[in-house]
């Protein structure tokens, strides 16, 4: 488990680097923008090249790439079949990621018009997320590369440039709030921002491909592109890349259709769920991304070697580690969201009823965030058998699930219903992915591990218990001035984290053996393991 430990320390240490970067993105963007009408424009535009990068590059491409190219480069080939294998699968990539981009951009007012309709009767909003949406898409091309290159340079146990990239994204989009809030100056015209913000997003993932090929170049790694070939190797890739990518669009297209019951509520709703979701999506993105990227190489090692034993040891660890961190971080966001969203983000444009409505978002959304770090863990189960398959069914189900609860919640509970349909068909999808590998005799619950989590929570309720009377008792400083504000919270985050450890120490949930193990040994110079890309921290 120390190997993991060690893996999932080093992605999620700068994953969460490139989050509290992100949050601080979105903190400006609310104060700046607020949730109106150009911040929806923009979401709008954010989101069509971020759900097609998950689509094509990080979700399918990665699941099928990485262990092929690993095995490759293990193999007795070595290096040179590993480069030659890359240096095909690059030759072919970049024509297919032009052609879709090239597309794309000219059926945008189609694309945008299935996804926003409602956006027309909305004078100018319609048009703007059209032309924002032009501006942005080129990201999707950059942003692609550098998920292959990320994986490259993982499978070499070189987690580090793939995991600080979303890092730079960061850096460049807060730079174009700020030139954006410069250039609007006293016309207080939102488009100006929304245009350089949308700007900010292609020069971003340019900054991103230049900095991981960069990277790669210094590891030894010298990609080429060639004239196209379809090598047996090729074609395997993308008759493992389809079924897989029918499984990511599954998931994908449940985005779009949380996409299109957001747009359908009043204005302000879409903007409202995108900075609720950073909040779900700091814990999610540390802890999901760095175990799902850490177990996939190491996994699909012990398949191949046919070591049932390991394979189990290590889901099961992952499966440990998952809810260590996520069952108190979603407790606590629940008790806490009305603190963290006045805190963080009113202020400016972004008015109290904003931040009020987005606490309750989040309390919806957090109650699935075990099942979202979950499902994570449970995935690469099947993707490093080759199976790309199943999870296909299992995303079919929980989209068909999604759909048919937002037709029954949304009309009832607005933004808020559409957030819990969202929680409840991630669960779905986790129990369907848990029943069938235990069913095929690929992981199951120990005892073990059930009483660990049992533990935990037991110190969860604990910590719940206290935040529940703390809340109230600093009510008054959560709209304060920014001393206040940090004061008020540093006393939640410490008061509720140091009550969770104190009694999840005692009571057993913490593996004590692996915490003396890891005190005694020396800082790893490099991961032992390799690992896929997996979203950046957008």
């Amino acid at each position: 488990m120390s190997s993991l430990v060690r893996n999932v320390g080093t992605i999620g240490g700068l994953t969460a680097l490139s989050r509290v970067f992100g949050f601080v993105r979105d903190m400006l963007l609310a104060r700046v923008l607020g949730a109106g009408l150009a911040a929806d424009a923009f979401q709008l535009a954010f989101i069509l090249p971020n759900t097609f990068r998950r689509l094509f590059a990080e979700g399918a491409f990665s699941v099928a790439f990485v262990p092929m190219y690993s095995r490759a480069l293990h193999g007795e080939g070595g290096e040179e079949e590993a480069e030659r294998f890359a240096d095909d699968v690059l030759s072919v990539f970049v024509w297919v990621l032009l052609a879709f981009s090239a597309l794309a951009m000219i059926a945008m007012p189609g694309i945008v018009w299935l996804l926003a309709h409602e956006y027309a009767s909305v004078p100018g909003k319609f048009e703007l997320s059209v032309l924002l949406s032009r501006i942005t898409f080129p990201y999707l091309g950059f942003i692609s590369l550098v998920a292959m290159l990320s994986g490259v340079l993982n499978a070499r146990s070189r987690f580090g440039p793939g995991a600080f990239a979303p890092v730079l994204l960061n850096i460049v989009l807060i730079s174009g709030i700020v030139a954006g809030w410069w250039l609007r100056g006293k016309s207080g015209d939102d488009r100006v921002v929304a245009l350089a913000l949308a700007v900010a997003v292609s020069i971003a993932g340019l900054a991103q491909f230049l900095y991981l090929w960069w990277a790669a170049r210094k590891d030894g790694v010298k990609l080429k592109v060639t004239l196209p070939r379809m090598t047996p190797e090729v074609r395997k890739l993308g008759m493992l890349i389809l079924p897989a990518t029918f499984g990511a669009g599954i998931y994908q297209v449940s985005q779009f259709v949380d996409t299109f019951f957001a747009t359908s509520l009043p204005q302000g709703s879409l903007t409202l769920l995108k900075l609720a979701d950073r909040l779900n999506q700091m814990p999610l993105g540390i802890v999901g991304i760095a175990l799902g990227t850490a177990i996939l190489p190491m996994l699909s090692r012990h398949i191949q070697l046919d070591d049932t034993a390991e394979a189990q040891r290590l889901q099961s660890n992952a499966f440990e580690m998952a809810t260590l961190l996520t069952l108190p971080a979603a407790a606590a966001l629940a008790v806490c969201a009305p603190a963290f969203t006045a805190a963080f983000f009113v202020g400016g444009k972004f008015t109290a009823s904003d931040g009020a409505t987005m606490a309750n978002i989040v309390v919806a959304l957090v109650a699935g965030l075990p099942a979202y770090v979950i499902v994570k863990i449970l995935n690469p189960g099947f993707f490093a058998r080759e199976d790309t398959r199943t999870p296909v069914w299992t995303a079919l189900a929980a989209l068909i699930f999604n759909i048919a609860v937002n037709l029954v919640v949304v009309r009832r509970f607005g933004i808020v219903g559409l957030a819990g349909a969202t929680a409840a068909s991630a669960s779905l999808n986790c129990v369907l992915l848990y029943t069938i590998l235990h069913r095929r005799g690929w992981f199951h619950f120990t005892a073990k591990l059930a009483g660990r989590i049992a533990r935990q929570l037991v110190a969860v309720a604990a910590m719940t218990v206290l935040l529940w009377f703390l809340m109230p008792l600093m009510a008054g400083h959560y709209h304060g001035n920014a001393l206040e504000r940090v004061w008020s919270l540093a006393v939640l985050v410490l008061a509720g984290a140091g009550v969770f450890f104190a009694v999840a120490w005692l009571v057993g949930a913490l593996d004590k053996d692996l915490i003396a193990q890891l005190r005694r040994r020396r800082p790893a110079k490099a991961p032992a393991s390799a690992g896929p890309g997996d979203e950046p921290g957008s």
